[in-house]
């Protein structure tokens, strides 16, 4: 994080109307990018693991790209949004939306087995 981030306080929004943001940011994705997503639920987490504010959201699965190893009756993979690290990112509601769609963009492009590299090069990194 920069220091012009780490030295403003954090936005404060309740976990329900976080939730809200995420889902309204869900439904305004383009059809064919989320249509494709098959057994991948989308969770809402205050911090990663580690404690850190540092990191906005996880790909938690197989890779389109990988699912030759992926079986019949798997856990869900998940797509992490974490609302301690995009709180304290963000300046204003608007800023916080534009960050929660860029992650979801990100995380979902992960799913097709988009890579960091390429996601840089598009401008989603």
């Amino acid at each position: 994080m920069n220091d012009d981030i780490a030295s403003r306080p954090a936005m404060v929004m309740d976990a329900d109307a976080f939730e809200q943001l995420v889902v309204d940011e869900l439904d305004r994705l383009p059809d064919d990018m989320v249509e494709g997503l098959d057994n991948v639920v989308f969770v809402v987490e205050d911090r990663p693991d580690d404690g850190s504010l540092d990191l906005l959201g996880l790909y938690d699965g197989w890779a389109l790209t990988e699912r030759d190893r992926y079986g019949v009756g798997e856990l869900p993979d998940r797509i992490i949004v974490y609302r301690e690290s995009h709180l304290a990112a963000c300046a204003d509601e608007d800023e916080l939306r534009d960050e929660i769609h860029t992650t979801l963009v990100h995380e979902i492009a992960h799913f097709y087995g988009i890579d960091d590299d390429r996601l840089h090069e598009l401008g989603w990194a």
